[in-house]
């Protein structure tokens, strides 16, 4: 999928899109990563990375309602594209095909 190659941050910030799915925002997705990942996600690489992502037509993103914990501001608030799904999805066959591939031996197994 021409275009659409995901590099290793896109494809986790996009991941988390998904997995936030209706409530995936900047902050929800710094704190999902960092998290998952067991370290710091700086809040300005998210920002940039969706902002990426939603240029290469990979998410869109809508504004939510105006709350009052955020003093009347409203969140930014992103979905997966369909196009985003199938990066998604050809990331996932890609590394599940170099990992299906890799023999017994490379990671210091027993030899014949």
């Amino acid at each position: 999928m021409k275009g659409t190659q995901l590099g290793e941050f896109e494809e986790l910030v996009l991941l988390a899109i998904a997995l936030l799915y209706d409530d995936a925002y900047s902050v929800a997705v710094v704190e999902e990563l960092g998290q998952r990942l067991e370290r710091p996600v700086s809040l300005g690489a998210v920002h940039r990375t969706m902002q990426r992502l939603e240029e290469k037509g990979l998410v869109n993103s809508r504004f939510g309602e105006a709350s009052a914990e955020r003093g009347g501001r409203r969140k930014r608030l992103y979905t997966v594209t369909m196009t985003g799904e199938q990066a998604l999805q050809e990331a996932r066959r890609l590394r599940n095909e170099l990992w299906a591939g890799i023999p017994k031996t490379a990671f210091g197994g027993p030899t014949l």
